[in-house]
């Protein structure tokens, strides 16, 4: 193994917070991972990691160690860039992050056709609805909704999406069509809320004659995961406030309704996060404006009662 192998176990080491989680990253054994990181820090002379039998965590010298060892990966790819005409062949892995509904319908359909176009890449692709930290967990890209909390990241807007108030025909029959935010308050419908650890919004912003307004609304059903809160309006058990994508079968074939038609929900922004380190990797920037050309104007074009969603081939 090379004194660049160790530096790169490194990184993945700091960014992902333990041994076992750097080791299935880099499809190495947690015992070649810690050998890579007593190597190094034999190599240095210092301790880069304090290790206890329940937890890892960086020493000082880890913490000055990280940006070098950043630094001096960045200098090896952008040297193997210029040799390698590497934007014609790019390899290596793409962390990418997305939220569960817009990766498994816009962007995980993408990655076969990313990797048939480059195959000595790797895409590695997260799906989870609560918001990615790119620096700590060590990603490339991260696609989102809505508005990024770290202002030091940089970002590339995708399109303004569409979003719906729906409902099934039996929970309206049972329950009635509320047509607005305040008859969705007022009648205490069930409303079906996205929630995970660390979320800060619980309100729905609705667009009324006065403007946007965020409605404090209630429910007994929660998830972190919006297909789940899909299902269950499906399934008859509440509203759910959702992108127009995300729901556009199921407004064509009536198994849901728009309601509250008077107070449409606020469009949300879907976007691409990275870092400015993150973005001189040519890969990076490849398979951005792979995803991009391809959703970008079908997310558009989608609308409050849009086709079900076409995406290029």
């Amino acid at each position: 193994m090379s004194y660049l192998d160790n530096i790169r176990t490194f990184v993945r080491v700091y960014e992902l917070g333990g041994m076992s989680a750097a080791g299935r990253d880099l499809r190495i054994s947690p015992a070649v991972t810690s050998s890579r990181i007593s190597q190094l820090e034999d190599h240095l002379g210092v301790r880069l990691f304090q290790r206890t039998t329940r937890s890892l965590a960086p020493t000082e010298q880890g913490k000055l160690f990280y940006d070098g060892a950043c630094s001096i990966l960045e200098q090896v790819e952008a040297a193997e860039a210029q040799v390698m005409n590497i934007t014609e062949r790019p390899r290596g892995p793409i962390y990418v992050a997305a939220p569960l509904g817009v990766g498994r319908r816009l962007i995980a359909p993408q990655v076969p056709l990313f990797l048939a176009e480059y195959p000595q890449v790797n895409v590695r692709l997260r799906l989870t609805d609560r918001r990615v930290d790119l620096t700590t967990e060590g990603l490339d890209l991260a696609f989102f909704l809505g508005q990024p909390e770290d202002s030091t990241l940089r970002i590339r807007k995708i399109a303004d999406v569409a979003r719906v108030l729906c409902a099934s025909p039996g929970y309206i029959a049972r329950h009635g069509h509320p047509r607005s935010g305040d008859e969705i308050v007022r009648d205490r419908h069930e409303c079906l809320g996205l929630r995970f650890p660390g979320a800060t919004e619980f309100r729905w912003p609705l667009v009324t004659e006065a403007g946007v307004k965020r409605f404090q609304t209630g429910g007994r059903y929660e998830c972190d995961d919006g297909d789940v809160l899909t299902d269950w309006a499906v399934m008859g058990h509440g509203i759910a406030l959702k992108p127009v994508f995300e729901v556009a079968e199921h407004l064509k074939t009536g198994r849901l309704v728009v309601v509250g038609e008077d107070t449409p929900p606020e469009p949300i922004q879907m976007a691409c996060l990275f870092t400015h380190r993150r973005h001189q990797d040519p890969k990076n920037r490849l398979f951005m404006d792979f995803v991009i050309e391809r959703i970008g104007a079908a997310v558009r074009d989608s609308g409050a009662a849009g086709p079900v969603l076409q995406l290029p081939r």
